[in-house]
């Protein structure tokens, strides 16, 4: 069985067998087009391509029978947009979850088209990444490309009308739009009304585990497998990142960090937050995943390393180190709260609990007796620190989580898995699943062709490679210094507002 997780960054295809053991993978990369600091836009057919490859390599390294092949089940980055034309020719290019140039049409929304009210019947949150304000932006900047669209898709709908000639849509990717209604499976009346479109200008929505037969047979023959195998539609990245770890039980967290991050739970039914800092996503109709995603993970490490870790790069080019491993050994070397150092890591804005593209990262506390390693030590608390204050908002709808599975790059890292055990004070878990979001989406296929009758197989199919229990010294030291984190991020709400616009405005001077 395949999953394919068409990614931010690249596409990946792994074979596995029906044991959830990986066979064969392969992944194929594409470029993000970011030519001013808001835009994040990646040409659709790469994409497409990209797909290709994964699955015609992954099959050729297989050198399986294609008739052995029991089914394909997709996996996607969500938020994206693409305007398409009457001919199903692209008039835009694909509008990532990281383009923020609709930012002044999500505070429109918010404010005067009642953006709460359709937040809690759509489950996202008003923000510039959400296809809503993408659309609304379309609307009122790009007029003429927004009249000759016929249809406003996601990647995951463009590579399946490639493929299939028709124009679907899973709940999963659908109610991540803003356009979405939870409860009725259905386009929100009042969401379109605010993006200024009619039903017929979107896909039709259908359940994740929809499935496809009859793909056309001179594209089956370039991917390797036969014509008559079935397209599972699958879901998206996030949801399926919780099936793929085995973190789709109730009180049972998946916290992911790799360049962004994200907090999520699995819940029986919609679930929105009365304050809107909760995103609330389908993986199927009885499994809803409610959580937060976070602009500022593994990206903010990378800061480090580029600003302040040249000593650590040089010693790692020397001796044929991770620069990485290099600058968590320099953090050790500090005690659990850096010494009274917090940061802030919103240098990319933030979503959830924030969601303000406007918040900016900062250091408190700074005093004469801090080094270079409380800086790198608070940088690492900090993203840590921002993910449970998302934790913090879950727990007031759903309770005191169980337990956490750790996926993402971070968890190479065992000062970070333990600070992570140390600031949740829960037991920290590191499933031996890599690919989750593709595992993910191999199980919900077996799940759509009727090979297993539940999801809970996934518990037989992932292992652990690290464990961390809390230590009771640093959660003490982490209590203390929470609310003063917590507390700094609410007092300068105004103030990042004014310091980006001062920024926007020397940037564009420049």
């Amino acid at each position: 069985m395949m999953g394919v997780d068409i990614g931010t960054t690249s596409t990946k295809a792994v074979l596995f067998t029906s044991d959830g053991k990986v066979a064969a993978g392969q992944s194929a990369g594409y470029p993000l087009a970011s030519p001013t600091p808001s835009t994040a836009e990646q040409d659709p057919d790469d994409i497409y391509r990209a797909v290709k490859i994964a699955i015609s390599h992954t099959m050729a390294e297989s050198s399986i029978n294609p008739k052995d092949l029991m089914f394909i089940s997709f996996s996607s980055a969500m938020h994206s947009v693409i305007a398409v034309d009457s001919m199903d020719k692209p008039l835009t290019k694909s509008i990532t979850w990281a383009d923020n140039r609709s930012e002044p049409y999500s505070e429109r929304i918010k404010h005067d088209m009642n953006g709460h009210d359709i937040y809690l019947r759509t489950g996202t949150p008003i923000h510039p990444m959400s296809p809503l304000t993408k659309i609304l932006w379309l609307h009122g900047e790009k007029r003429e490309i927004f009249n000759r669209t016929a249809k406003f898709i996601g990647i995951k709908e463009y590579v399946f009308h490639k493929f299939f000639g028709e124009y679907i849509v899973d709940y999963s990717i659908a109610s991540a739009t803003g356009l979405f209604n939870l409860e009725n499976l259905d386009w929100d009346d009042q969401a379109l009304d605010a993006a200024h479109i009619s039903p017929d200008r979107l896909s039709r929505p259908v359940p994740t585990t929809h499935t496809i037969h009859g793909l056309p047979v001179p594209l089956a023959r370039e991917l390797g497998i036969a014509a008559a195998t079935p397209f599972v539609v699958g879901a998206s990245d996030g949801v399926l990142s919780n099936l793929g770890v085995n973190a789709i039980k109730p009180g049972v967290l998946a916290v992911t960090i790799g360049t962004s991050g994200a907090i999520r739970t699995v819940n029986e039914k919609p679930l929105t937050d009365p304050k809107g800092r909760t995103f609330c996503y389908a993986l199927t109709e009885k499994h809803w995943v409610i959580g937060g995603p976070v602009n500022n993970g593994g990206m903010i490490f990378r800061w480090v390393r580029d600003q302040l870790g040249s000593k650590e790069i040089t010693q790692a080019n020397e001796a044929e180190k991770d620069p990485y491993d290099l600058l968590t050994e320099a953090a050790e070397k500090v005690a659990p709260g850096a010494e009274g150092l917090l940061f802030h890591p919103y240098m990319a804005g933030e979503r959830a609990p924030l969601w303000n593209a406007n918040a900016r990262g900062s250091f408190f506390g700074l005093a004469l007796h801090h080094t270079r390693e409380h800086l790198i030590r608070a940088v690492l608390e900090g993203v840590i620190f921002n993910l449970y204050s998302v934790q913090l908002a879950l727990q007031e709808l759903i309770g005191v989580p169980k337990s956490i599975q750790a996926t993402g790059g971070f968890a190479r890292s065992a000062l970070w898995r333990q600070i992570m055990a140390d600031i949740f004070d829960q037991e920290v878990t590191v499933p031996e699943s890599f690919e989750s979001s593709c595992l993910g989406a191999a199980v919900l296929g077996m799940y759509a062709v009727g090979t297993i009758e539940s999801l809970d197989v996934v518990q037989h199919m992932v292992g652990a490679t690290y464990k961390h229990q809390p230590n009771p010294e640093n959660v003490k030291i982490y209590e203390e210094l929470m609310p003063i984190f917590l507390s700094i991020s609410r007092k300068l709400g105004i103030d990042y507002d004014r310091i980006a616009a001062f920024q926007k405005k020397h940037l564009e001077d420049i």
